[in-house]
């Protein structure tokens, strides 16, 4: 049977990650607290903002921009939420 967690995302019960799917403590947070489809919809959003601000991914401000934008969709924190 799959672990189960109380999506942040979906505000309901669903199927869990099988691994953090980022590194450190967000990852941590995100694999107790966020769900396969929760994430799903994240990747999905993370696309739209990649495009709409033209980040180049290896540069450390657009980490940094990404990182309050994924903190904001899947925890409603800051801003971005």
């Amino acid at each position: 049977m799959s672990r189960l967690v109380d999506c942040s995302v979906l505000k309901q019960k669903a199927e869990a990650l099988d691994a953090p799917p980022y590194p450190g403590e967000l990852g941590i947070r995100i694999f107790e607290n966020v769900s396969k489809e929760g994430w799903k919809q994240w990747l999905e959003r993370l696309v739209t903002i990649i495009n709409e601000n033209q980040l180049v991914t290896g540069d450390p401000p657009a980490h940094e921009l990404i990182e309050e934008h994924m903190r904001g969709f899947l925890f409603g924190e800051g801003d971005m939420g």
